[in-house]
């Protein structure tokens, strides 16, 4: 039977006044989630806080199948609950981004809406296992761009997709095996936009779970941290 170990940070880096993001790590259910608020200091407070307390509102007891599709309501649950609350406020656009890790003995699937990111670190190797719904990403799809220099586009911030923003939410889903020695990392692009593939599988390989991220964030810290920067790391064991 696979175990599993975390560890989670999030900080509200070294400019912004308030930190949008929120992270939740329910290890009794194997679910954690990362989510980053967009629209304002309370907005998207609001917003990234709407979308962890629905997930965390997910009963135990449930098979993986039940599991899943209780993640997945939890999220549009939110989408609905931010989307009336930016009615009620007269708000523009109040939402946040989410990527969503549920894992059974084996597998693991993923929920995702934004550019938080999800990678999967196996035999000294790194996978990026979502896609970002932003405006660079088309470009990184159509082999405009790599994912590294996406991060340094001027248009890197314009994401396309969002909980809680427009009338329906589409999440993508990300599903596959877990081997023991798996090294999951859910983030927010505070980190990202600081730290490219081979940095990242530099610290994330050569650093225990109790530390890893630690050294993440004062990568991100120590290279500006112009953003709200969250981290959570796991292991398959």
């Amino acid at each position: 039977m696979t175990r599993y170990r975390h560890s989670a940070l999030s900080h509200v880096g070294r400019v912004r006044r308030v930190n949008e993001d929120s992270i939740l790590s329910l290890p009794d259910q194997k679910v954690w989630v990362v989510s980053d608020g967009m629209g304002g200091h309370e907005a998207g407070d609001f917003a990234s806080q709407t979308i962890v307390e629905a997930v965390a509102m997910i009963p135990d007891g449930l098979t993986p199948s039940e599991e899943m599709q209780a993640l997945r309501a939890a999220i549009l649950q939110a989408h609905d609950a931010i989307a009336a609350e930016a009615l009620r406020r007269g708000a523009d656009i109040v939402g946040a981004t989410v990527v969503a890790l549920l894992l059974s003995d084996s597998h693991y699937v993923a929920f995702w809406a934004g550019d938080s990111r999800l990678y999967r670190f196996r035999d000294g190797g790194i996978e990026l296992l979502t896609t970002d719904h932003s405006t660079v990403a088309e470009l990184v799809l159509s082999g405009s761009l790599t994912w590294d220099e996406a991060e340094h586009h001027p248009q890197s911030n314009a994401i396309t997709r969002a909980v809680g923003v427009g009338d329906d939410l589409e999440l993508d889903k990300v599903h596959g095996e877990v081997r023991p020695g798996d090294r999951f990392l859910l983030c927010s692009d505070g980190l990202t936009k600081y730290a490219g593939f081979q940095t990242l599988r530099r610290i994330v390989t050569g650093a225990p779970i109790e530390t890893v991220c630690e050294r993440l964030m004062q990568l991100a810290l120590d290279s500006g941290g112009a953003d709200n920067v969250s981290v959570i790391v796991v292991d398959a064991i």
